[in-house]
């Protein structure tokens, strides 16, 4: 599943772009972007095509349209799924941001590769305790 929230770091907002397995729960790939755009999109998925074989995945989405071009685009295989998988999945997206707002509260003023490192350390915790 590939799916984009808003996390709040300090006064800033964020969207944070996840790909998450739906068998497994394990975050794939996550990035923290400044605003939702189609380029941000294209390239989320191009590292994550880098990092994982994905080709014959099937992606569920969610009605962001910028995630429908860029898989389009990637020519990967994408359904729209408002339930189902999709709310299994959803738990991951409300422990991150559970997680940010703890962050965010311990580490005030972080700048954006500070809350992209925590990001990282995070998703690596989260694929082993899983």
């Amino acid at each position: 599943m590939v799916d984009e929230t808003v996390i709040q770091i300090d006064d800033e907002q964020y969207w944070l772009y996840a790909a998450v397995d739906p068998d497994s729960n394990d975050l794939l790939h996550t990035t923290l972007e400044p605003t939702r755009t189609n380029v941000i999109a294209d390239r989320f998925l191009a590292k994550l095509r880098e990092k994982h074989d994905v080709d014959d995945a099937i992606f569920l989405v969610d009605s962001a349209v910028q995630l429908h071009r860029a898989c389009e685009k990637h020519d990967l295989y994408f359904r729209y799924e408002r339930h189902g998988n999709r709310n299994s999945v959803k738990h991951v997206f409300r422990e991150i941001k559970r997680r940010a707002i703890c962050f965010s509260n311990c580490f005030s003023n972080a700048e954006a590769e500070t809350a992209e490192e925590w990001l990282r350390s995070f998703a690596f915790a989260w694929n082993q305790l899983i």
